[in-house]
């Protein structure tokens, strides 16, 4: 910030999370704004008798008006000493402000207040002294068994059989949906492949598919998913074209070449099962952090501005209320679907959407005093290892993560978001944190991220 806009200013608390900031501008430091305000104008509009931005001040005051270039000039200067103001009293804004002129003299001054919600004062908690417990990091042999048999249903192969289909067995299957007699086209489908017992389209389907042989025909009755009548109840037939029995294969070493990097099932087997230890560890220090976070929030116990929970709040339901426009289904209908239906009210849904979004808030209003506090960095290989973790995580490239970030100018937002991650790993770190045996949990080894390959994030560079 440029001293010229180093004004005099106050600053009124109006509660722990509401601040009052009133600034005096001096009509001399308000002499540059309005020339640039007059030349401004005198480029928006042209006059016969004088070339376009070379209009005299005194026919712009006879055309728009003295109070409307006055009224630029203001709006002009308004943010950088509003801005100025913040950071010499040190403020921290949670919003944006609501500005009033309090005072307008043309030729001598103005004065004007500010209002705005503001991160209220706190001590942070001790956290070495915060203690927690986690469920054990157990990644056990039938952890290993379960993955080895994904990888089995994987590579399964199908033998067409002519016996009645049961649990496991993949069938084709025709089905056509009918509401008081007649068909529903957008509720007819043919050559479908289903896994019996997988309980994954319709309601109903797997009762009725068990025990029919190819050619065989059963009628149910189910609530439709999809088209004009989704969410309706109607007869649904059908029609089991195909029974193919799925063959596993044997787990041996050809299977292990097969699906993996190894040679043997020894070696394929230890690899899984240091990978089920990796991922009992993050899903154990996950634990550790909420549970830490909870903690933390409830010890440093500070008053949040109401209006942004509830600017929050209606952001969110708008969003949501776009969202449902273009399904039919009202936010009752959507809650149904989702979740409990006890809980399936507008006051309950709104009552869960607060206390998210104080959670939110909170966590974000700690984060940011951590950060100060702890001089939380944030460098080129951090937004490196964030890029390859997102590009893990939505199944994509580091360049493609890279490019949408740069399209939609996310940067900003990663960054912030790289550096509360930080300061909640560095909190975590310093507190107490235990398996329910007793067991210290080794946060440090962690939280450690692994690096990319020497050369692979050679094409990431962002100033960070």
């Amino acid at each position: 910030m440029t001293q010229e806009y180093a004004l005099p200013s106050t600053v009124e608390k109006l509660s722990s999370t509401r601040a009052k900031l009133t600034i005096e501008v001096p009509f001399a430091d308000l002499k540059p704004v309005i020339a640039k305000a007059y030349r401004d104008i005198a480029n928006q509009f042209s006059i016969p008798g004088f070339r376009k931005g070379h209009v005299p001040p005194a026919i712009i005051d006879q055309r728009v008006g003295h109070g409307a270039v006055l009224s630029e000039a203001i709006n002009d200067i308004l943010p950088q000493v509003y801005a100025s103001a913040i950071e010499e009293h040190k403020i921290v804004p949670l919003g944006t402000p609501e500005i009033d002129i309090v005072k307008l003299e043309d030729g001598e001054e103005v004065i004007f207040s500010a209002e705005v919600d503001v991160r209220p004062d706190f001590d942070l908690p001790d956290f070495a002294a915060i203690e927690v417990f986690v469920d054990p990091a157990e990644a056990t042999s039938k952890t290993v068994d379960e993955r080895v048999n994904m990888l089995r249903e994987r590579f399964a192969e199908t033998k067409e059989v002519s016996r009645k289909a049961k649990k496991g067995d993949q069938v084709t299957i025709d089905l056509v949906g009918s509401q008081d007699g007649e068909d529903l086209p957008d509720a007819t489908a043919e050559g479908l492949t289903y896994v019996v017992g997988t309980d994954g389209m319709l309601d109903g389907l797997d009762e009725a598919v068990t025990g029919l042989k190819p050619g065989e025909t059963a009628t149910f009755t189910s609530t439709l998913v999809g088209g004009g009548h989704e969410g309706e109840e109607a007869q649904v037939t059908v029609t089991v074209t195909k029974v193919d029995e799925r063959v596993l294969p044997e787990v041996n070493d050809e299977f292990a070449q097969l699906v993996s990097a190894f040679d043997t099932v020894e070696e394929m087997r230890a690899d899984l099962g240091k990978t089920a230890e990796r991922m009992a560890a993050y899903t154990q220090i996950g634990e550790a952090r909420d549970k830490v976070l909870d903690e933390a929030l409830a010890q440093a116990g500070f008053d949040l501005p109401e209006g942004l929970v509830e600017r929050e709040v209606a952001s969110r339901k708008e969003a949501l209320a776009e969202q449902l426009k273009g399904t039919g289904m009202s936010l009752v209908d959507y809650l149904e679907r989702m979740g409990d239906p006890d809980q399936a009210t507008e006051e309950a849904f709104d009552a869960r959407l607060k206390e998210n979004v104080e959670r939110g808030i909170r966590t974000e209003i700690l984060m940011s005093r951590i950060s100060e506090e702890t001089d939380v960095k944030v460098d080129q290989e951090d937004l490196t290892n964030f890029i390859f973790q997102k590009a893990q995580e939505n199944g994509t490239s580091p360049e493609q993560e890279l490019q949408h970030m740069q399209e939609h100018n996310h940067l900003g937002e990663w960054m912030s978001q790289i550096r509360a991650s930080k300061a909640l790993d560095a909190m975590v770190a310093k507190a107490s944190v235990k398996d329910t045996t007793g067991k210290k949990v080794d946060i440090a080894s962690v939280l450690t991220p692994v690096k990319p390959e020497a050369g692979s994030g050679d094409f990431i560079e962002v100033q960070a």
